[in-house]
């Protein structure tokens, strides 16, 4: 399956590259400026393309961007501390963003004839951003083959959608991923924060996946207290 992965530069984004590289036939990497507050991120993805000896692509959509105001990765919005599933976390959302740089993903395919699209999302994601969700991820595709009917047919793989970062962490592993190499936090300091919601999300998935977490993390704890009390309803 000749395919072309949509890689942030974040741990869920590389380990599926290196997942691609290993079981298909991975094309490329492209990877999107939406006005982002840091591009820490983007390093990282320049890093696994070169890893992996396929080209990469930053495609700039930042003007886009400018407009899915009112999100604390895009705009001086305070980044909330705590479990990654709070409602406080929907202040991270970038309204339609993955359907945005899906479609973008999907023409790109569609020109250098690849079979598929493949991107990171995964069950954790459910709780907060909708276009995570498996039922954002069929009716993309149903969307898509129709816009593509009869020029090209490409699948939008999406091989985590009902899976655990922590089984996430666990296919990484089996696949070589580098995971110092990844960068999640939201925060975008010199080191992670271990405050925000992805820091916690992080560290946690390592735990629970029984593998050894290299991240450097400024409160490497603050996850425990995090995780401890709270629990949520994962939407689907």
């Amino acid at each position: 399956m000749k395919t072309i992965v949509v890689c942030s530069g974040g741990l869920d984004s590389v380990s599926l590259a290196h997942r691609i590289a290993a079981e298909h036939e991975l094309l490329a990497l492209i990877s999107f400026d939406y006005g982002q507050r840091h591009k820490k991120e983007l390093d990282h993805a320049v890093d696994c393309a070169a890893r992996l000896g396929v080209p990469h692509e930053i495609i700039d959509i930042s003007g886009v961007g400018r407009h899915l105001s009112g999100s604390a990765l895009t705009d001086a919005v305070d980044v909330p501390d705590g479990h990654y599933a709070e409602d406080t976390m929907k202040v991270t959302v970038v309204p339609n963003r993955n359907a945005i740089m899906l479609a973008i993903a999907f023409g790109v395919a569609a020109a250098r004839k690849a079979d598929a699209v493949a991107v990171a999302v995964h069950g954790g994601d459910h709780f907060i951003y909708p276009d995570c969700r498996p039922g954002f991820i069929d009716a993309f595709q149903v969307m898509q083959d129709a816009a593509l009917d009869g020029y090209a047919a490409v699948r939008l793989y999406a091989p985590y959608v009902n899976v655990s970062k922590a089984d996430i962490v666990t296919d990484g592993a089996r696949h070589g991923t580098p995971f110092e190499r990844t960068w999640s936090c939201y925060k975008g300091g010199e080191r992670h924060c271990g405050r925000c919601g992805t820091c916690v999300e992080r560290r946690e998935a390592f735990h629970l996946a029984g593998v050894s977490d290299p991240t450097d993390y400024q409160d490497p704890d603050f996850w425990v207290a995090a995780t401890g009390t709270f629990r949520a309803e994962e939407v689907r």
